[in-house]
């Protein structure tokens, strides 16, 4: 009977050196996808030099994005919000309603995005152009 307890205490000790039994929990946190963080960046180089709190009056443009009047009736027809274009001055709420048209395209394509963002014609190609170099 004691070299069987010997025998299961050696095994013991042996099993605790060979396998050891680890109570870490290891918590990592890694950083979100964001996919349109360089294009957002670059337009808002663009479209208003980075300044949350740009207006062009001609347009009625306001915000980071430039956003104008249309573009929010559009968003909230689109979407069943009730943003006003007073609140495009907010970053997070404006980027959103970019990235809902943003996202209608696709993350993979940045000249489509950025020319449909400025609206159609010749002049999103010089558009492009500008976005392009800050990316």
């Amino acid at each position: 009977m004691k070299r069987i307890l010997v025998i299961t205490v050696c095994l013991l000790l042996a099993l605790k050196v060979v396998a050891p039994v680890r109570n870490d929990l290891i918590v990592s946190h890694s950083r979100p996808v964001e996919p349109f963080r360089k294009l957002i960046n670059a337009v808002g180089l663009v479209e208003a030099k980075g300044d949350t709190m740009a207006y062009n009056h001609i347009e009625q443009a306001v915000g980071f994005f430039q956003i104008r009047p249309v573009r929010v009736k559009d968003y909230n027809i689109r979407t069943g919000s009730r943003y006003t274009l007073k609140d495009m001055f907010d970053y997070k709420t404006a980027e959103k309603v970019f990235l809902f048209y943003a996202s209608e395209i696709g993350p993979y394509n940045f000249e489509k995005i950025a020319k449909n963002w400025n609206g159609s014609g010749v002049k999103t190609l010089d558009y492009w152009k500008r976005v392009k170099k800050h990316l």
